[in-house]
Order: structure tokens, then C-alpha cells, then sequence
């Protein structure tokens, strides 16, 4: 029987511009009789939007790969973690959410090529952006900025309750100015996920989901693979491969029960923590704490007193989301200048107390 290649969107933008909520928001309306698979690349070394996007459904596999870019070492992090999420789940539907401060281009160049070719059809690409930005000189100077648009088939104009009319024009003047003709449409994700509204679903499925992605391939594909499914379709590296492991399956805890992990790449710092479920965080002081906090992105999930919270802190802004369950409390910060770890390590275990075993 002949595998149908599996219909893959990357969805791509800065850090803190909503591409989790994006997720997020199409799995919460995912059909009914469909699964669905979502590789989740983030830029630091604790993983935290998998733990968002677990409780979408039963029908949702999530794969998380920490620690930097997934098109680097010739895209082989990035052939591994698809081989293993296709082998496992067979989704009718993948979803690559590459790290903000990734490179697109050669995501979607790996998976347009060779032993993928016939596994994957690349689908239009979705990329968000605060128009807020704009306004950023190092936004406008930054290559990496204009390939995350270049490669969009739309571009989803996030955060509208913040950004004004003259925002939205300049990032159109923009687009103009670059050449880039892809379609731009305002969108404010937070209130879409909150009231459940559907039509950017609909919207997305009537003319997006289905229509291939307009970024073309030049070079050639170097392996034709294989289409025929057996016990799993034919993958390039087999997904039982130990040394090629991609990610902490097990948090290597201290006697305290903390988890520690740093990262540097391309200018930008990142501390972790995960604490094993003992600790129980005060949430009013927890919130206070963070908005704080001196750094471009904080990402939390963390075991609070009023229940388990979410936490997303960006450009000012805080945003915090109930959860159902979480196993342990995890938290990443994301600097563009080095954190001091035993500081804040100090300062988060002043705001828990130690429940018994």
C-alpha cells in the first residue's frame, strides 16, 4: 500500500510572537478522526511549550528538541526528530515549530528533499509577527527576521490589541520593500484561544491547509526513498538510534530535587530550572517575581498553591494560563546577556515551600 505523504506546515517567528498559541488554538480544533503531530523546537535546554500543547487531546503526538536550532549539523537533528515522531504516531497532519531564533529556510529545505520527498508534502508555511516591531532597528537589520517571512505563505499579523493601524502599514511597507508577497492577516491570538472563535480555523483550512507551500526547492533531491508502508515508511536514520538522542528523557535531579541547564547560541543566554513536584510555588508572589524579571522571553509551567499555572513573559506582558497537570515545575529565561544563576535559584526557592514526600 502506498504511504500518502503526510501534509507538514512550519510555522515560524520571533520569540514571544505566539507561535505556541498558534498551535495550540489549531489543535483545539482538530477533527475529530484526525491525529495530529506537533516537533517542537525550543531554544534553550528545558523543554516547557510540550507541556502546553499535551492536554489538546488524545489524539496529538508531541516531540520536544531543546537546545538550539534544528537545521544545524545539515539538518540532521531536524531528520531524526520527524523520523521518530512519523514512526510513532503516523499523523495525518504535522506541525514543525522551529525555535524563534532558528533558520527556516533550511528546515524546509531538509524536508523538502531526499528520503522525505515522498514521505512529507510541504503545506503553506505560517509565519507570525508583532507588528510592533517594526519600530526595531535590529528587527528591520536582522536576516534571520526577513527568512522567516520570505518563506511564509501567510503572514499571521499577531498581537492586533496592542499594535496600531500604522504598525500593520509599516510592516506592509516592509513586506513591499523586500519583495515579499505573501498575504497578511491581522489575527490576536490570546483572545482567539480564550473564546474559542473558529474562523481562523476555517479560514486556514479552506484556503491554507491543503495548498503546497509557494517556497521552492532549487536543488535536486539526492535520494528518491521509499513510499511503501510496512512495519513504518522508509527514514533516512532509524528512530531507535541512541547516539543520535535528541533530547533529556529523564531530568537528572540534584538532592534537592532541581534540574539546572544553560545554553549560549548567536548572542543570546538561556537558564532553566525543573523542580521535582515537592515544591510548591506561591502564586501571587511567583507573578510579582516575574514581572520583575530583566530579560527578552520567560517561559514557565510551574506547581503553584492555587493550582498549576503557565507562565509567558514577553516585551512586559505577562500572560498566564491554568493547566490541568504537570508533573514538575519548569521554568526558562532567554537574555541577551549573561543571567546570574545562583541569584535568581535564590530568589525562585524563596518563593516555595518543600511538601513532604
Amino acid at each position: 500500500m502506498i504511504l500518502k505523504p503526510i501534509p507538514t506546515h512550519v510555522v515560524t517567528g520571533f520569540l514571544g510572537v505566539g507561535k505556541t498559541s498558534l498551535i495550540q488554538y489549531l489543535l483545539a480544533h482538530k477533527p475529530a478522526d484526525e491525529t495530529w503531530a506537533v516537533l517542537v523546537n525550543e531554544f534553550g535546554e528545558i523543554g516547557i511549550d510540550g507541556e502546553l500543547l499535551k492536554g489538546e487531546g488524545g489524539d496529538v503526538a508531541i516531540k520536544e528538541v531543546a537546545g538550539g536550532c534544528l537545521c544545524c549539523a545539515a539538518g540532521v537533528p531536524t531528520q531524526v526528530a520527524v523520523n521518530q515522531l512519523i514512526a510513532k504516531a503516523r499523523p495525518d497532519r504535522l506541525f514543525i515549530e522551529p525555535t524563534g531564533l532558528g533558520h527556516p529556510k533550511a528546515i524546509v529545505e531538509t524536508l523538502s528533499q531526499g528520503h522525505f520527498k515522498p514521505v512529507l508534502s510541504m503545506r503553506a508555511s505560517l509565519c507570525l509577527v508583532d507588528p510592533r516591531k517594526l519600530k526595531d532597528p535590529r528587527y528591520l537589520e536582522s536576516s534571520l527576521f526577513t527568512d522567516q517571512l520570505r518563506i511564509a505563505d501567510l503572514i499571521l499579523a499577531n498581537k492586533m490589541d496592542l499594535a496600531s493601524l500604522a504598525d500593520l502599514q509599516q510592516l506592509e511597507a516592509y513586506l513591499q520593500q523586500q519583495s515579499i508577497t505573501a498575504k497578511v492577516l491581522p489575527v490576536q491570538m490570546a483572545q482567539l484561544l480564550s473564546a474559542k472563535e473558529a474562523s481562523l480555523y476555517q479560514y486556514l483550512e479552506k484556503h491554507y491547509f491543503a495548498r503546497p507551500t509557494a517556497w521552492r526547492i532549487s536543488k535536486p533531491a539526492t535520494s528518491t526513498g521509499s513510499s511503501l508502508l510496512g512495519s513504518r515508511p522508509a527514514m533516512p536514520f532509524d528512530e531507535a538510534d541512541d547516539t543520535r538522542k535528541l533530547s533529556i528523557d529523564e531530568q537528572a535531579f540534584d538532592e534537592l530535587g532541581i534540574y539546572r541547564a544553560s545554553n549560549r547560541h548567536e548572542g543570546r543566554y538561556t537558564l532553566g530550572w525543573v523542580f521535582d513536584c515537592c515544591y510548591e510555588f506561591d502564586f501571587e508572589a511567583l507573578v510579582a517575581w516575574v514581572k520583575a524579571q530583566d530579560c527578552l522571553r520567560l517561559k514557565a509551567v510551574m506547581i503553584t498553591g492555587d493550582g498549576i499555572a503557565a507562565f509567558n513573559y514577553v516585551d512586559g506582558q505577562l500572560g498566564v494560563m491554568e493547566l490541568d497537570d504537570s508533573l514538575d515545575s519548569r521554568l526558562e529565561m532567554i537574555a541577551d546577556k549573561p543571567l546570574p544563576q545562583a541569584e535568581i535559584e535564590q530568589a525562585l526557592l524563596s518563593l516555595t515551600k518543600r511538601l513532604s514526600n
